[in-house]
Formats: C-alpha cells, sequence, structure tokens
C-alpha cells in the first residue's frame, strides 16, 4: 500500500503531467483568431489555450495578428523576427500569422489605443478568412497594460459594426480572464489548485448535488510538456529575458492557466481612453 505521502505525490504527479480542460467546446471554432498587443504576449499569457487547441482539437484553425512590433525600446525588427520564431514552436503556420506596424498602434505604454483604429485594421483579416471567434485580453489586460486594454474596446466595436452584407456572422469574442493578485504568481500551485477545482466540481455535479459543479467558463491547463513548449517559445524572445521576466515564467499562473469569459458586447466610443473595464 501507498503510504499516505507516496501517495499524494503521485496524485501531484498526475495533475501535473495531465493537460485538462474544461468547456474548450464553446472557443475550439473551426476558425480562431488570437489577438495580441506585443511580441511575447502570446507565450507569456495564452499558450495554455493554443496548446490545449492544437493538442484536443486538431481540426481548428488557429490565426494570429500582433497589433504591433514592440518597438518601444528602438528593437521592432529583432522582436518581429523573434515573435516569428515563438510561433514556429507554438505551432501556428506561417501563412496564418500577421505582425503590424500601424502608426497610431504603436507600443507604449501610456497610450491607450483608439478603438475605431483597431476594429478597420483587424475587420478585413476576420472578413478575409471567415474568423468565427476572437481571443483576446480582457478590460483589466492581465498587466493593466494600456494597449492590452484597448484590444476587447476595439474589438467590440469591430462586431458591434459588423457588415450586415457579410458572408459569414460577426465572430464570438473570448476574453482572458484577470486573476485578483494574490493568485497571479502562485507558480505550479496554479494548475494544481485549477485542476483540483474542475475534478472536485465534476465529481460533486456526477453526485447530482444540485448547483455544484465545475465551472461554466472555459479553461485550459497545461500538463509539464505544454508548460516546457510555453517556455522554449519565450526562449525565442531572447531580447526581452531580463531578470523579472524569469521569475514570470517561472511563478505566473497564465504559463499554466488560461480562463475565458465570453465578452458582453458594448460599443466603444473613438474617445475613450480610461481603463475601465467592459462587462464580462
Amino acid at each position: 500500500m501507498l503510504t499516505f505521502p507516496a501517495l499524494i505525490i503521485s496524485l501531484i504527479l498526475g495533475f501535473l503531467l495531465n493537460p485538462m480542460n474544461s468547456h474548450l467546446d464553446s472557443l475550439a471554432t473551426s476558425r480562431i483568431l488570437l489577438l495580441t498587443a506585443h511580441p511575447d504576449d502570446e507565450c507569456l499569457f495564452f499558450a495554455p489555450t493554443v496548446l490545449s487547441i492544437q493538442r484536443r482539437y486538431p481540426s481548428s484553425q488557429i490565426y494570429s495578428i500582433c497589433m504591433s512590433v514592440g518597438n518601444a525600446d528602438g528593437l521592432g525588427v529583432v522582436r518581429k523576427k523573434e515573435l516569428e520564431a515563438s510561433l514556429d514552436v507554438l505551432g501556428i503556420d506561417q501563412d496564418r500569422r500577421w505582425v503590424l506596424d500601424h502608426p497610431e498602434l504603436k507600443d507604449n505604454i501610456s497610450v491607450y489605443w483608439n478603438p475605431d483604429v483597431i476594429a478597420s485594421v483587424v475587420q478585413p483579416y476576420v472578413l478575409e478568412h471567415s474568423i468565427t471567434t476572437i481571443l483576446t485580453f480582457d478590460g483589466k489586460g492581465i498587466s493593466s497594460h494600456p494597449n492590452h486594454i484597448s484590444l476587447p474596446n476595439g474589438i467590440s466595436h469591430l462586431v458591434a459594426t459588423f457588415p450586415s452584407n457579410a458572408s459569414s456572422p460577426p465572430p464570438r469574442v473570448f476574453t482572458l480572464i484577470t486573476v485578483p493578485l494574490v493568485h497571479k504568481y502562485i507558480g505550479v500551485l496554479s494548475p494544481l489548485l485549477a485542476k483540483l477545482d474542475l475534478s472536485v466540481g465534476d465529481l460533486l455535479a456526477r453526485a447530482h448535488i444540485a448547483g455544484i459543479g465545475p465551472p461554466s467558463i472555459p479553461v485550459a491547463i497545461s500538463d509539464v510538456a505544454q508548460y516546457r513548449t510555453a517556455l522554449r517559445a519565450m526562449q525565442q524572445h531572447s531580447s526581452q529575458l531580463v531578470w523579472f521576466r524569469w521569475l514570470y515564467v517561472s511563478f505566473s499562473r497564465y504559463m499554466w492557466v488560461n480562463e475565458w469569459a465570453e465578452l458582453t458586447l458594448a460599443t466603444p466610443t473613438s474617445s475613450q481612453r480610461s481603463p475601465t473595464p467592459l462587462a464580462i
């Protein structure tokens, strides 16, 4: 018989060595657009979802648009090449990814991008490729970066003004949930606690305990292999690997766990410049 410590270790290893997903079907549609603000967003925040969809839903097509080359420090050319290498690691095809460099969408930690501009820039890609789902940041932007916060505002405007004569309906929009700071940097405890939450909820649901069950939101939780893939993708961004980013990839929840909310659309105004979250 296993001793109690050995049993605990076995459970921990079992949780870490196996991915887990919940309600991911709702966003794993046929044509998915990952919309980010800067090179390295794709692996620092969204890797668990990208890797989970590719593993569980191989027929889905994932597209990527990065809205800037990340030229705040004059490294735009370098960072664009690093992004290409990172997307290679994450498995997003070269003909399904674009890095933009619009004059009104520059990497800037003090500027909120105009939602009208975001909508007008992204819409042609959505129409041409019949995008069915858009994945992006929520109204808090995970790190409160104003460029991140601008993206759901812009996509809300895109959907609200979607052409009525388009050949496909407006895409659904899901935003990555910003968790409280106390939960954001607990490292390997993130997947353990998230999987425990899903497992216990599922057991209670099967026991027919009224009103109790796993979360109804889409959740993607990486295993060790997927975490290592995300880490390898981040290592392609060598210009960004300063000490605090090493701390981030070691302890951030978003390297392991993604939780999503479908965006409740509200039409923004082009004058909106405050980081007020959208309703989600």
